[in-house]
Parts: structure tokens; sequence; C-alpha cells
């Protein structure tokens, strides 16, 4: 589905494929140091065969992921949004994103995020876990662009852990 961002740039998201894996590892090597630290919550210099083949071959349902992609550049994906469902929690699931540094601050983290919540709940998803650097100030702002509550939490190391009740 193709969607405008507010600076008027055309994006398309679709549901991640296993063709993906070399532009999701092209996608990789775009991103910036910090972006990578905010997102991994460490330094990731290269994503392994095998983590490529968990991120791209999943199965809709307990584990989705979006991608987003410019109209005018349908190849290069520039946001990627995933939730993974928590085995002992059915209504509950990990939820993660990751937008290119030139997209970011653009309006596609929030697209991303709201398209991904509304596919959660269609699968009977209730709440979005992530856990975020405490100093990300993008990501908490991100959680709070989703419909729903949102709780903070504080866990150790410079971390914290946010909760988005998506049923509220």
């Amino acid at each position: 589905m193709v969607h405008s961002l507010p600076d008027g740039t055309q994006i398309f998201l679709r549901p991640i494929q296993a063709a993906d894996k070399a532009r999701l590892l092209l996608a990789h090597g775009r991103l910036s140091e910090e972006t990578i630290r905010s997102r991994y919550l460490s330094a990731k210099p290269r994503v392994s065969s095998s983590e490529l083949r968990y991120l791209t071959e999943v199965d809709g349902r307990d584990h989705h992921a979006l991608v987003a992609c410019p109209v005018d550049d349908p190849d290069r994906i520039v946001g990627i949004a995933r939730y993974v469902r928590i085995l002992d929690d059915r209504e509950a699931a990990e939820f993660a994103i990751v937008i290119e540094d030139e997209y970011q601050g653009r309006g596609l983290g929030t697209l991303l995020a709201r398209e991904l919540a509304t596919a959660a709940r269609a699968t009977g998803i209730r709440r979005f876990t992530a856990v975020m650097l405490a100093d990300n100030a993008a990501v908490l702002r991100l959680m709070e662009s989703i419909p729903g509550h949102l709780e903070l939490g504080t866990l150790d190391g410079g971390v914290r852990e946010a909760v988005v009740d998506l049923a509220a």
C-alpha cells in the first residue's frame, strides 16, 4: 500500500519476504553507528546468514515484519518494523523498528508503528513490549504515537522497557 509522508514522499509498505535478504543487508549497511546502537543496544557490524533467515522468513502471524520502500526506488528498504509474539504470553509481542538515517524524523517510523499495531491487533496481540536505551527519546516518541496506553519501566544498564496496551 502506498502512503504519503508529511513532506510528500511516497512510501510503499509491504510485508517482508524471504527474497528481501540482499535488500535487508544493503539497508543495514546504510545505517549509521548511532542508529545501529539505538536499534540493537550495542554495535552490530554485520548480520549473519542465520539472522538474515530469521529476519526475512516470517510467518506473518507470530512473527510479522513490514518494510518501507520509496515508490521511486522500490528495491530500497528504508524502514523495517516487526513484532515477534511472546511464547508464554500469546497476547503480547516484542516490537522493534529501524529507520534509515535519511528518513528519520519524517514520520516514517510513526506510519510503520501504526500499521504494525493494526496487523498485530488482527492476530490477537494486545500489547507491544520494547526494550530501549534509556536515552532513546526517538523510540519513546514512536511508542507514544501508537494508539493505546504506554507504561514505562526501568531496567539495569541504562535500558528501559516500554509496554503499549494496544487494546486500550
